[in-house]
């Protein structure tokens, strides 16, 4: 039974499209991205990576903007089977709608990113921004949107 189960599941996981394993959110969490683009990051991702560290990570953003005095402007969470797909959807209209603001963002993103102790462990804070850290934790795939009309994305190669 249990086999039979498993074959059916990987019947259906093989059979999928590509695109719809690689963006199986589109349209739940976010509209359909207008923009994407892919970012080669100036990193390895670090040997110690795993899901658990992803999903940790993406908490930990949670939990620091629950501390300050007014609402989280923005959603943060892993998605996908090993948390490899960072989505990233504004809580407030007419934020995040537009590229140069996502860019704002991840400045922003970078500021913070650059204080955390991974990239002080290996000391390049001053160097590596955002997206690099986001490479060295495992993730491939970052999605931010306004949660309503406007995603970008962003592949780490």
């Amino acid at each position: 039974m249990i086999r039979v189960l498993v074959l059916s599941l990987l019947v259906t996981f093989f059979t999928l499209p590509i695109a719809a394993l690689a963006d199986r959110e589109s349209g739940y969490y976010y509209p359909a991205p207008k923009k994407i683009e892919n970012f080669k990051g100036r990193t390895r991702i670090l040997p110690y990576a795993n899901s658990t560290i992803r999903i940790e990570f993406a908490n930990s953003i949670v939990v620091e903007s629950l501390k300050k005095s007014f609402p989280p402007q923005f959603a943060i969470f892993a998605k996908g089977i090993n948390a490899e797909r960072m989505i990233i959807i504004s809580n407030m209209k007419g934020q995040l709608d537009t590229i140069y603001r996502v860019r704002a963002l991840l400045a922003t993103m970078t500021a913070v990113a650059r204080k955390s102790p991974v990239l002080r462990k290996v000391r390049l804070e001053n160097v590596l921004t955002f997206l690099d850290l986001a490479k060295m934790l495992g993730f491939k795939q970052i999605t931010i949107s306004d949660g309503d009309k406007f995603s970008h994305q962003v592949f780490l190669k």
